[in-house]
């Protein structure tokens, strides 16, 4: 099935709030617990591109309570929805957000020690620009951890996905998280973007919908 892309922002306020009301603890908490076994607990800088609703962030805060953390999102609504979640959580000395798109964020080159993204790369029209940004904030040796979704062999098997997943969210929700799975990559494609970046990590099928992106750099 070809790629269908999707727009690159959430821009809408509703469409945000229900994407921030939504139940995505599972994939959210098994991202968190594969970042978690892989780096030290110790002060280090993170940055995580396309942070939504910040919920992913929030957990590893609190899993990692040392850790150094920048939220980034490209969509004002959302980055706003963000902040106020890590306020409500009490992280604002370990979680602060970032409202900018990729490439170009604010952020200096070679700083990060941990550079994360989960379900953010579907969103883009040229992927290349996130494996570009992440080459430029990750400094050598840095862990690098993508998640995202995985593009269906069909339009009927990514509508099964979202009755199998999200039957009873928002009609907002189901919508974009079917134009999200038509809009998602398959790991050949993948493969061919990391070769493109020059970056050399593994990829792997994770779940039923998901694929997982990772590795330390040279």
């Amino acid at each position: 099935m070809q790629r269908i892309p999707e727009p690159e922002l959430m821009s809408d306020v509703a469409q945000c709030q229900a994407y921030a009301s939504a139940n995505f603890a599972a994939s959210n908490l098994a991202f968190v617990e594969i970042v978690r076994n892989q780096i030290s607990d110790d002060g280090a800088r993170v940055v995580d591109i396309g942070c939504g609703p910040a919920d992913v962030m929030i957990r590893l805060a609190r899993a990692c309570p040392y850790l150094q953390i920048i939220a980034v999102d490209g969509s004002a609504a959302m980055i706003e929805i963000a902040t106020q979640a890590i306020a409500e959580s009490r992280l604002e000395s370990s979680v602060t957000t970032l409202q900018g798109c990729v490439p170009g964020l604010a952020l200096p080159d070679g700083i990060f020690d941990v550079v994360l993204s989960k379900d953010f790369l579907h969103h883009l029209h040229n992927p290349m620009v996130l494996w570009h940004e992440i080459r430029r904030l990750a400094r050598p040796e840095a862990f690098i951890c993508v998640m995202d979704l995985r593009r269906p062999e069909s339009t009927f098997m990514a509508q099964q996905i979202v009755e199998n997943i999200a039957a009873h969210e928002a009609d907002v929700l189901k919508i974009d998280f079917y134009n999200s799975l038509l809009a998602a990559f398959t790991p050949e494609e993948i493969h061919q973007q990391l070769k493109a970046a020059g970056l050399d990590l593994d990829v792997t099928l994770w779940g039923d919908r998901h694929l997982l992106i990772q590795g330390f750099l040279p």
